[in-house]
């Protein structure tokens, strides 16, 4: 094995935007192998080869790089779900289909991940925050929170819009309220997530039947 640079060799490759963009792959890395508990500034620049400085340069602490993180789980998804509903290919109880496996095997495929974007790790930290701001009547949450809430809010948003357009299409029931729907749903594919996470009451063998017992339950109230 070939003996490592030193931190300021390594530097030298890093540009701004670059370091940014490794330290976030990283991070994310470390967290689906290790999990949340393993991952520290330090330990991170030292994996990449960097300084402490330089990193903090980019997250100013753990939170804010964990937020990093879950913001980016909910890019990712965002961007797999609207290729779906956009797939011009397949009918719209394919699509809908397609949805509702692709939830469940994205959470169950990215565990660690999945459970950062809604878990209470984060979320906890953004309540508290909200709580302090309505004591002290200060608006605006924290940069971290708010930039997650900024990717993570849109995502259950286009959910929603999803859940309406397969209302008009007939592929999900008129009759409900859409948000409510749309919410039903989500609980719904988390449950299996987390049943699925956990290994509890369902493990992944049991994915496809259980996305399609759902999908059923879901369609079968629209016939």
């Amino acid at each position: 094995m070939t003996k490592s640079a030193s931190p300021k060799a390594e530097n030298k490759h890093y540009h701004h935007g670059d370091l940014q963009s490794s330290l976030l792959a990283t991070a994310t890395a470390m967290v689906s192998e290790e999990g949340v508990e393993a991952l520290s500034l330090r330990k991170l620049a030292e994996r990449i080869g960097v300084s402490r400085t330089a990193a903090y340069h980019h997250y100013k602490d753990k939170n804010d790089l964990l937020s990093a993180i879950a913001a980016q789980g909910f890019i990712a998804w965002q961007k797999q779900a609207e290729k779906i509903f956009n797939d011009n290919t397949i009918t719209e109880q394919e699509k809908y289909h397609t949805f509702v496996h692709f939830y469940v095997r994205f959470a169950s495929q990215n565990a660690a991940i999945y459970k950062l974007m809604f878990g209470s790790t984060l979320w906890k930290q953004y309540k508290t925050e909200r709580n302090n701001e309505k004591k002290i009547n200060v608006s605006g949450t924290s940069t971290s929170s708010q930039a997650l809430i900024d990717v993570a809010y849109p995502s259950f948003q286009y959910q929603v819009e999803m859940t309406q357009a397969w209302q008009q299409k007939g592929i999900l029931p008129k009759s409900q309220n859409s948000l409510r729907l749309a919410q039903v749903t989500w609980a719904t594919l988390h449950g299996i997530a987390q049943l699925v996470i956990d290994g509890i009451y369902g493990d992944a063998s049991q994915i496809d039947e259980m996305c399609q017992c759902a999908v059923d339950l879901f369609i079968s109230n629209n016939r």
